[in-house]
C-alpha cells in the first residue's frame, strides 16, 4: 500500500519554529508517512501557487501547524497560510464532514484554531510533555492503525426468547414418513399397512398423528383404508421414503 501523502501547512513564524516544523515533518517520514514540507521541495524561483495547489490536490490529508501567528493569518486570508487557507476551504465544502485536515496545535498556553477548524478534533504538540502521545495518536490515525478496534457486531441475545428460533424438529408429514419407514418391513404382501403401527411408531398424541396423516394424503404419500384403520403407501410415497433412507446413509458415514 502506497504510503499516505502529507501536506503541512505552516507559518514561518521564526527559526526555531521553522527548525521544530522540519524535525516535526521528518519524524512523519521516518514512520511511513509522505510527508510534504517547502523546505524540501522549494528553492530559489520557485513557484509557490503552484507548489501549494499540486501537492495540497495530492495530498490524502492536510496538517494545519496552528501556532497564534498561523491563526492570525489565516482568518485574515494573508500571505501563504491565507491562500492554503482559501485551497483547502473551498476543497472542504465539497467534503461535507470530511477529516482531510487535521490541526496541529503549537502555541504558549493557548489553543486557538482558525475559524473555519473550530468545531475540529485538534492534536496539541505545544510541549514537550504533549508531543509523544499526541505523535502517536497523529500516526495511528494517517496510518489506519487505530489504539481501539471496534469489535464485531454480535448475535441479539433476545432472539430466542421472543420466540425467532425455528424448531429443531421436522415437519409433522416427515414424522410421519419417519415413522413409516420403520414399519415398512412389516408390510404384507397386499401392501397394507396397519395404522396404528404408524402411531406407535411416531410416539405422539392422537391429534398430532391425525394432522400428519391428512397432510400425506393431501400429498399423496398414502392412501387411507376403511375408517382410517389402514393404508397404502403411493409411488410419491415410496420415492420419499428411499429418499430418507439415502439421507440417513449419507449423514451415518
Amino acid at each position: 500500500m502506497a504510503a499516505p501523502a502529507v501536506f503541512i501547512s505552516y507559518s514561518h513564524d521564526s527559526q526555531e519554529h521553522k527548525r521544530w516544523v522540519l524535525d516535526f515533518a521528518t519524524r512523519l517520514r521516518s514512520s511511513g508517512i509522505d510527508a510534504i514540507l517547502d523546505q524540501w521541495e522549494l528553492g530559489p524561483g520557485s513557484d509557490l501557487p503552484q507548489f501549494m495547489e499540486q501537492n495540497l490536490a495530492r495530498s490524502a490529508r492536510v496538517l494545519m501547524i496552528c501556532t497564534e501567528r498561523y491563526v492570525e493569518k489565516a482568518d485574515a486570508g494573508m500571505g501563504g497560510v491565507g491562500y492554503e487557507k482559501m485551497i483547502v476551504t473551498a476543497d472542504l465544502l465539497k467534503r461535507i464532514g470530511s477529516t482531510h485536515v487535521i490541526p496541529i496545535v503549537r502555541q504558549n498556553g493557548t489553543v486557538h484554531l482558525p475559524t473555519f477548524l473550530r468545531t475540529k478534533l485538534y492534536i496539541d504538540l505545544s510541549t514537550n510533555d504533549l508531543f509523544e502521545s499526541g505523535i502517536d495518536a497523529l500516526l495511528r490515525d494517517l496510518l489506519s492503525a487505530p489504539l481501539f478496534v471496534k469489535p464485531p457486531l454480535g448475535n441479539d441475545p433476545f432472539k430466542v426468547t421472543e420466540g425467532t428460533a425455528k424448531s429443531t424438529n421436522p415437519a409433522p408429514v416427515m414424522q410421519f414418513l419417519q415413522a413409516l419407514a420403520k414399519v415398512y418391513d412389516e408390510v404384507g404382501d397386499d401392501g397394507i399397512i396397519n395404522t396404528d403401527s404408524v402411531r406407535r411408531a411416531m410416539n405422539t398424541s392422537r391429534l398430532f398423528f391425525d394432522h400428519a396423516f391428512d397432510q400425506a394424503v393431501a400429498l399423496k404419500y398414502v392412501s387411507e383404508g376403511s375408517q382410517r384403520k389402514y393404508m397404502w403407501v403411493q409411488k410419491s410415497g415410496r420415492a420419499m421414503l428411499v429418499k430418507l433412507e439415502n439421507d440417513h446413509m449419507s449423514e451415518s458415514r
